[in-house]
């Protein structure tokens, strides 16, 4: 296993509270624009039960505050001052924002008191557990760690290769033939890569080249007017490197593949081929034929080992025959073809 050189890592220390809002949660803000330039600094939720009845010793006050029905009716269910009282041990700390769910609002009072502070209150439709489960997503990907790397990304077959090498060894071309195979692109030249979840990596292209691609003697394209919606992909999971390499006789390259050499792209190991070029080498047929072969090995079988295996078997064979013929035919008997 290796790691890429010259890598650049992203990672966000804090988001602004209006970064939320375009979350697929559906949030709605209460108190007008108040508190939206307040920082998230966690990607974790908090929902203050023991805080609103005074419990503050464990109160993470640097998360998102979920009220859920449980906070809103046991709030509903104090006389006003004691609502007052409960609310306040939330906001005696700098809190991001409330969101409140299942399009709850707050008491006038209350919510005039998250004004004062400076807080957020923002409304969602979905219910408590949705809401959990869509924030968690989007501020998992708002503070996942990103990659930028310089290469061609397409979606072959259903896998997502990323074509790499020097600058001018033809990646555009090899990806610029691919899509006209009928494949799809994601991002040319400049790719994003965010780690989703432990073991993930999602690739896209950025907000300026998109879909756009340069071709070395011909200039700037567009690959989506050009071939159609159908020609491009916004995101997919990265599977697959392949290291495009000037061919070197003297270097020894993989004949069987039947060891993997995955590269380490901020601790998820990538399966990577290093494929050695040269002119008249049919590198798009090669590059068709990686996805199917992975797919293969996705779905349990390995080529290389079963050719192993066969090899074994034959070594087996004629260590215990003495037999003149090398090798055998692959068919028992060849049929008359008289045409």
């Amino acid at each position: 296993m290796r790691a890429l050189e010259n890598i650049q890592i992203l990672r966000q220390e804090k988001i602004p509270v209006e970064s939320i809002l375009q979350s697929p949660a559906g949030l709605v803000c209460l108190n007008d624009s108040i508190g939206l330039n307040n920082e998230i600094i966690s990607k974790s939720l908090y929902r203050p039960q023991l805080a609103l009845a005074g419990f503050i010793e464990l109160f993470s006050n640097h998360s998102v505050q979920i009220f859920g029905n449980t906070e809103i009716f046991y709030l509903k269910s104090l006389t006003s001052e004691e609502r007052i009282v409960a609310f306040c041990n939330l906001l005696n700390f700098k809190i991001p924002c409330i969101i409140l769910t299942n399009n709850h609002i707050l008491e006038p009072e209350l919510l005039e008191l998250a004004s004062k502070n400076g807080i957020a209150v923002l409304s969602t439709p979905h219910d408590t557990t949705k809401t959990i489960y869509i924030m968690t997503e989007y501020l998992d990907d708002q503070f996942a760690p990103q990659a930028v790397v310089h290469g061609s990304f397409v979606d072959v077959y259903g896998v997502g290769i990323l074509f790499m090498g020097r600058s001018g060894i033809g990646k555009s071309e090899v990806a610029l033939d691919l899509v006209e195979r009928g494949h799809r692109l994601v991002a040319d030249d400049v790719v994003m890569l965010t780690k989703k979840k432990e073991s993930i990596l999602m690739g896209t292209g950025t907000n300026l080249v998109q879909h756009f691609m340069e071709i070395r003697g011909l200039g700037i394209i567009d690959v989506r007017q050009m071939f159609g919606v159908r020609s491009i992909r916004f995101q997919k999971r990265l599977e697959i490197i392949v290291e495009l390499q000037e061919f070197n006789p003297d270097v020894d390259y993989t004949r069987i593949g039947q060891e993997d050499e995955p590269s380490n792209i901020m601790d998820v190991q990538i399966s990577t081929v290093k494929l050695p070029i040269f002119p008249g080498k049919n590198i798009t047929v090669i590059a068709e034929v990686v996805a199917v072969h992975y797919l293969l090995r996705t779905y349990g079988y390995n080529s290389a080992l079963k050719f192993s295996e066969r090899l074994q078997s034959e070594i087996n064979r004629k260590s215990k025959s003495d037999s003149p013929f090398q090798f055998k035919r692959a068919v028992p008997y060849i049929q008359p073809d008289d045409e």
